[in-house]
């Protein structure tokens, strides 16, 4: 069985789509509606714009998104059996799988993109990579800072976690890990607390977009990153997409339960290889590819 899956933000690049929307006509279409639909020129940057143009949340997110799913569509000869995005790539993921539009979908995910950069400003806040640490003893760190918001927020592979929360929270939080053994603990170039309790109000403000968006029954399921686990029903599915904001990624156990449900092949669809390497550490057997 095929897997198709869909990365976040910070798989971005310059020059992300540039071939695609040369060669393809369907492809080129897209990119002109997405232009129209965000109301500027995001193709440009995309192409031609700086690694500061394209890290701009309201950019990066709709670029990733956009490029993931014209990478998905122009190469889907077969469609998949079942599908999964990291984070943002959930969005990208209910597109291909029939459950959202093209243009509603970059319309929600343009809307969360500016949700979470006004939680990011309200609260400056940022993540950090450990790595070579037990997933449970991140978990008992985290929990043990009272005085600050503190959680585990990737769950990306076994010995790699991402945590997020507030700036002074993290100073303690990494000091702890390295004390506790961690080969690294990395603050992040990142916006904000993703993933965190620190992005409730974008929460909130999504959740009426999601609400008032005309969702379809997929033709296979998504695994979400709120559960990790397979969901096909529209009610279900917005619930988790809108708890998505402030609950940790369950990447690691989301790979695990589309190999447990039969996948045997992994495409990642859109910018760079990250997904392809984390499924490479997660379910060694599988094969991992990227279109």
């Amino acid at each position: 069985m095929k897997a198709f899956i869909f990365p976040g933000q910070g798989a971005q690049f310059t020059g992300m789509g540039k071939e695609l929307y040369a060669a393809n006509e369907k492809a080129k279409a897209l990119f002109e509606t997405a232009n129209k639909i965000l109301g500027f020129t995001i193709t440009d940057i995309m192409f031609t714009g700086s690694a500061d143009e394209l890290k701009q949340t309201r950019v990066t997110q709709p670029a990733v998104f956009i490029h993931s799913v014209i990478v998905a569509v122009s190469n889907m000869s077969e469609k998949p059996d079942m599908v999964a995005g990291h984070s943002l790539g959930e969005f990208s993921s209910l597109v291909v799988n029939g459950a959202l539009s093209f243009e509603d979908g970059l319309k929600l995910v343009a809307a969360r993109a500016q949700a979470m950069q006004k939680a990011c400003e309200q609260n400056p806040s940022t993540m950090a990579a450990i790595l070579g640490l037990d997933d449970k003893i991140v978990e008992e760190i985290c929990a043990s800072i009272k005085e600050e918001v503190v959680v585990a927020a990737n769950f990306n592979c076994p010995g790699q976690l991402v945590i997020s929360g507030s700036l002074k929270g993290i100073d303690i939080a990494c000091e702890k890990m390295k004390a506790a053994g961690a080969k690294r603990a990395l603050p992040l170039q990142v916006g904000g607390a993703f993933h965190s309790p620190l992005m409730e109000p974008a929460r909130e403000e999504l959740a009426k977009a999601i609400q008032s968006t005309n969702f379809q029954k997929p033709f296979c399921p998504v695994y979400q990153n709120v559960n990790a686990l397979p969901n096909s029903e529209v009610a279900a599915i917005k619930d988790n997409l809108i708890a998505q904001l402030t609950a940790p990624v369950r990447w690691t156990q989301s790979v695990q339960k589309m190999v447990a449900d039969g996948a045997t092949t992994f495409v990642e669809c859109g910018p760079g290889k990250v997904l392809q390497g984390l499924v490479k550490k997660i379910a060694p057997a599988a094969n991992a590819v990227s279109l």
